[in-house]
C-alpha cells in the first residue's frame, strides 16, 4: 500500500509515443524558459487535460459548488460526439486524460463509452467518483472500458463520520462499489484500473487515517491517498474542517486563531503550462480552481483546441501570472504541491 506503484507507473509509461514524449519535452522546456526570461513562453500542447463529464451530483458536500448547487455557469452533460471531435484533434500529443472537474461522472450515461474511446487512442485515462453508482454492472463495464485509474472518494470509515462531509452519502454503497470493482478486475484478469481510496482529511475524520488504510487492505484496493481539503473561507473556517494536524492541512494557524495559506504563490505555475480543463459545454479554463469558469480562455464551439491554446486570451493570462499571481483570484487558494500524500 505504500508509495510508488510500479504497475501503474509502467502502464502510464507504456502510453508514451515519440510524439507525446517530444511534446512533453517542449512543454517542460517552455516552463523553464518562462522562468528564465520572466515572460510567457509556451511550446507544445498539454500533456494532461481534465474533461468534465457533468456538473450534476447526487451529494451535497459543503465545500463543493456542485454539491451546494451554487454554480453561476450552466449545468449539463458532456456530449459524446463533441468529446470525440476534441480527442481526435489532440490525442497524438495528449498523454493523460482526467474525466473529472465538477459533478459525478457516472451520472453521464455515455461516460464509459467516452473512456473506451479515449483508451482506444492510447491515452492514459483516470476518473474520480463517489462510487454510489458503482453497481456490479457498472464495475464490469468500467474494467472493460480500459480505464487506467479510478479514484474513489472515501472520507470516513463509519457512516457517522463519512456523512459529515459527504452529505447525503451512504458509506455502504461506496464500499460495495469498491468491492465490485476489485471483484471484476480479478474476474477479467485485469490490472486496470489502478484503484485507490482518496481520503479527504478534515477535522472530524483525521483520527480515522489508520483505519482507512486497514479498510483498503481488507477490500483489496491498490492504495490510499490522503488529500488536504480546500476551504473557501479558510481565514475563518466556518464549517470547522481544517484538521488539527497541520501536516494534512493547506493552511497554517495564526496566533489570533485565524488561518493563512501555506502556499507562498511564486509567479510561476507548472500546471498552467502542461494541463488545463474543458467544461462539459466546451469552455477552456486554466485549471481546476476555476470552478465557475470565470477565466474563459476559449470556447471549443468557436475555435479548435490548438487555436485556443495559443490564442491571445491564453497568452494574456500566462503573462498576468508571471507578473503577479497573487492578484489572480483562482490562484489565491491554490494548493499545488500541498494536496496529496500516498499511504
Amino acid at each position: 500500500m505504500e508509495g510508488f506503484n510500479w504497475k501503474d507507473s509502467l502502464n502510464l509509461i507504456s502510453k508514451l509515443t515519440f510524439k507525446r514524449a517530444w511534446n512533453g519535452a517542449k512543454v517542460l522546456g517552455s516552463f523553464y524558459a518562462t522562468r528564465l526570461l520572466n515572460k510567457p513562453i509556451q511550446w507544445g500542447y498539454p500533456v494532461s487535460i481534465s474533461f468534465e463529464p457533468t456538473t450534476s451530483c447526487n451529494l451535497r458536500c459543503p465545500e463543493c459548488p456542485s454539491g451546494l448547487r451554487a454554480f453561476t455557469r450552466p449545468t449539463g452533460m458532456l456530449d459524446q460526439n463533441f468529446f470525440k471531435t476534441t480527442i481526435d484533434e489532440i490525442h497524438k500529443e495528449l498523454l493523460y486524460l482526467i474525466f473529472y472537474f465538477q459533478g459525478e461522472p457516472y451520472l453521464n450515461p455515455d461516460f464509459l463509452e467516452m473512456v473506451k474511446y479515449a483508451s482506444s487512442k492510447g491515452i492514459y485515462t483516470a476518473t474520480s467518483t463517489n462510487a454510489h453508482y458503482m453497481t456490479d454492472e457498472n464495475a464490469r463495464k468500467t474494467v472493460e472500458s480500459g480505464l487506467d485509474r479510478l479514484i474513489i472518494s472515501l472520507d470516513g470509515t463509519t457512516q457517522e463520520t463519512y456523512k459529515q462531509y459527504r452529505v447525503g452519502g451512504d458509506i455502504e454503497k461506496v464500499l460495495e462499489g469498491a468491492r465490485n470493482i476489485v471483484k471484476w478486475k480479478k474476474a477479467l484478469n485485469s490490472d486496470k484500473p489502478f484503484v485507490f481510496f482518496q481520503f479527504l482529511v478534515v477535522k472530524h475524520n483525521e483520527h480515522q487515517i489508520e483505519e482507512v488504510k486497514e479498510l483498503a487492505k481488507v477490500i483489496g484496493v491498490d492504495q490510499v491517498r490522503l488529500k488536504t481539503a480546500q476551504v473557501y473561507d479558510y481565514e475563518n473556517d466556518p464549517n470547522n474542517l481544517i484538521p488539527t494536524n497541520e501536516k494534512y492541512s493547506r493552511y497554517q494557524k495564526n496566533k489570533d486563531g485565524s488561518f493563512k495559506s501555506k502556499n507562498k504563490l511564486s509567479n510561476r505555475c507548472w500546471k498552467m503550462q502542461h494541463a488545463n480543463v474543458i467544461t462539459w459545454d466546451g469552455l477552456v479554463v486554466p485549471c481546476c480552481f476555476d470552478k465557475d469558469a470565470t477565466h474563459q480562455l476559449g470556447n471549443l464551439k468557436n475555435q479548435s483546441f490548438k487555436e485556443i491554446w495559443h490564442n491571445q486570451n491564453y497568452q494574456q493570462f500566462r503573462g498576468d501570472l508571471t507578473k503577479s499571481r497573487k492578484n489572480i483570484d483562482i490562484c489565491a487558494n491554490c494548493s499545488e504541491g500541498l494536496s496529496v500524500w500516498k499511504e
